[in-house]
Order: C-alpha cells, then structure tokens, then sequence
C-alpha cells in the first residue's frame, strides 16, 4: 500500500467522523490561536518598550545620587554622604570621551499665563538637551549656552503645555509665571510623546540654576552624559573615578549605562515573552488530549478494519503510518486554522485598540505549525502502536 493510498484513507476517516473530528480539532485551534496572540503580545510589548528607551540614544550614561551597598551586618545599608551639584558637572566635562552634559534640576508648579495655569513637571537643565537628549525645537530656540550656575528667567515650552495655556497665540516673547516667578517664553518644542506613559509634551524647560532656587535647593537629581566612540567602559571608569575624587574617595552614586538598561529590559522582556507563551501554550495539552482519545477510540471502533486490512496483506508499519496520519491531519489542520485564528484577533485588536502593542515574527507562526505537527504526531503514537500490533484473527473475530 502506497503513501498516497494511506492518507486517502486517513482523510477518509477524518471525513467520516465531521462532528468529532471538529471537536478534536477545535482543541488544537485554541491552543494555537492562544499561543499566538499571547506571544504576540509579549513580543509587541518588548519592542514597544525598548523602542521607548532608544528615542533618547544609546550612547547615554545617567548619573543619579545615591549607591546603597550592603555589609556583613543584615539590614545595614549605606546611605547618600554628597549630593550632586554643579561642581561634579564641571569635573565631568574633563572626564575623556565626553562630550556632551545636561545637569538636571527637576520638580513640579503651577505655570499661569492670564487667566490660564496648570500643574506641570518643569526640567531645569541647560543648552545641551537637544543634542543629549535628541529633543528637536519647533519655534524659536532653546535655552542659550553659558554658565550653568547663572539663573535667568527664560523657559522653553514643550508643545502640549503651549497649547493648553497660550492655544492659537503665538508664545514667543510672551511672559509666564513659574511657581509665581516671571519667566519669557524662547521656544517651543517640537512634539516627542510619551515615555512609559509620562507625556513629555506637557512640560516646561528652565536653567537648571533657575529650576534649583524655584524649588529651593542646591542638588541635581541626575546628571546625563552623551559619551562619543571611545568603549563606554572606559567612560564609565572614567565618569567614577572623577567623582570618587570629589566625594571624598566614596562611591556613592550610580552610574546607568543605556546599552546596559536595554540589554537587562530585552533579556527581561524575552523572558516574560516566553513565559506568556508557555501560559497559552497549556491549551495544547488539552488538544493533544483530545487527539490522544479520539484516535484511541477510533482503534476500539475500526477493529475489524484493521483485522480486514491485516488479513489482505496490510504489514505494522503501514497500520502505524496509516493512524498517524490521521492524527497529523487533525493537528496540521487545527495548527492552520489556530494560526489564522490568532492573527486575525490580533488584527481586529490592532483595530480596535490602536495602542496595543502586538508584533507576531514571522518565526513565531512556523513554530506554532511545528508545535501542532509535533502534537499530531505525540499523540497519535500510542493508539497506532495499539492498531498496529492487533492481531488479525482476534480483530476480524471481534466483529
């Protein structure tokens, strides 16, 4: 008997039997179909946050107070001895492979114009944002160079903020108030979203000396540095042991790399991506169940068939071939329609909720065939042993 001939019979079979073949099928479908979607939500989710964290560049480094270490005694943690101030800026300029510096000051006031005012996150930083930060200005400019320690009553509006308190006016040149203080609008900037959910666009931009007697205080919370070719471990040596120097022989902040943010949150992300995965990938278990009990069944059911197919010359191995390729049918079957079934939910919540963050590779979806195919054939393994090892005499006798 040919291949050919044995999966006509097994289509025959599955063709047969409409309503429980479905039913066995339908298993298999969801299966895929969940392993699908979830995956593609896991996926979407990695890329959507790693994109967030590449607007700003990769070759950043953050400097924030603070380093808590632990000691042999439990529960003993080290605490913040020196802030960082203007000072440390000044001696990270020095520090080689730097090339850019944005000191930052940040805090939250009410900013008024007329009749107009709300509560804002107001960034006091200095001229350098749009190179570190990749920011870009829409109208006017930003905040001109100079000594980052000097005050002065100018403010960059970003674009959400210019249209909340000024609408179709024109800021430029017009005066605000800051926390009560008497700030002039220089420039607006052009739009960027939003970071993890935080709206840049409804912020406002001061000197970082301006921002630090607003809010009454001489620390920075963070300092950005935007590093040039050389290796960025170098950089970092460098960046630590020039404020070791100035904090006493202490190391008490941390120092964030970007490239070594992102490669934390990736391996991070894949991680809850494979998990999700495996969480949809549990209704497989269900659908190799279903196949496993069908086919099983079906052995109990075609006895005489089998005694029948024996008797005309029909060996073990064609019997075996002939029940697995039954079971790779369903599961084949069931892997296309759950694969189809999964990205069309995905499209339709594409749709429907524009900001859902879903990406199925094009890897993914041959695996979930592979899967189904594997499942086929894992389940059907069992009852074809069981029909190919009947014996003739006793099958046509059971008839």
């Amino acid at each position: 008997m040919l291949n050919r001939d044995l999966m006509r019979l097994a289509w025959g079979a599955v063709v047969a039997h409409r309503l429980r073949s479905s039913l066995t099928v339908l298993g298999i479908v969801i299966g895929i179909a969940s392993v699908i979607l979830l995956t593609s939500l896991g996926e979407g989710t990695r890329r959507y946050i790693l994109a967030e964290f590449t607007q700003f560049g990769t070759n950043l480094i953050a400097v924030n107070p603070g380093k808590i270490t632990t000691s042999g005694v439990p529960g003993a943690v080290g605490a913040v001895i020196h802030k960082l101030t203007l000072q440390d800026v000044q001696a990270l300029t020095r520090v080689p492979g730097v090339r850019e510096i944005v000191p930052l000051a940040m805090g939250t006031a009410r900013v008024q114009h007329g009749e107009r005012g709300r509560s804002v996150f107001v960034y006091g930083v200095t001229s350098e944002v749009p190179q570190v930060w990749k920011f870009r200005v829409r109208q006017g400019r930003f905040l001109p160079p100079g000594d980052p320690g000097r005050a002065a009553p100018l403010a960059v509006l970003g674009p959400k903020l210019k249209r909340e308190i000024f609408g179709a006016q024109n800021a430029l040149g017009e005066n605000l108030r800051i926390g009560g203080r008497r700030f002039k609008v220089i420039g607006v900037m052009a739009p960027k979203g939003q970071f993890l959910g935080f709206d840049i666009d409804d912020s406002i931009y001061i000197p970082v000396a301006s921002a630090q007697s607003l809010f009454n205080r001489d620390e920075l919370d963070e300092i950005d540095l935007l590093f040039s070719s050389l290796p960025v471990e170098r950089v970092v040596e460098g960046v630590r042991q020039a404020l070791v120097a100035r904090h006493d022989g202490v190391e008490d902040f941390t120092i964030t790399t970007q490239t070594e943010m992102l490669d934390v949150l990736d391996r991070v992300l894949r991680i809850v991506s494979v998990a999700v995965g495996g969480i949809g990938a549990i209704s497989l278990i269900v659908g190799a169940v279903g196949i496993l009990t069908m086919m099983w069944i079906s052995v109990g059911e075609r006895t005489s068939e089998i005694g029948l197919a024996k008797a005309l010359g029909a060996g073990q191995p064609q019997i075996l071939m002939l029940f697995l390729f039954e079971a790779t049918l369903l599961s084949v079957a069931g892997g296309a329609i759950g694969v189809s079934a999964g990205l069309g939910i995905a499209a339709l919540l594409g749709a429907i909720l524009p900001g859902l963050p879903l990406h199925t590779p094009v890897l993914f979806v041959v695996a979930a065939l592979a899967v189904s195919l594997l499942v086929g054939l894992a389940s059907g393994v069992l009852p074809a042993r069981r029909a190919a090892g009947l014996d003739p005499v006793e099958a046509l006798h059971a008839e």
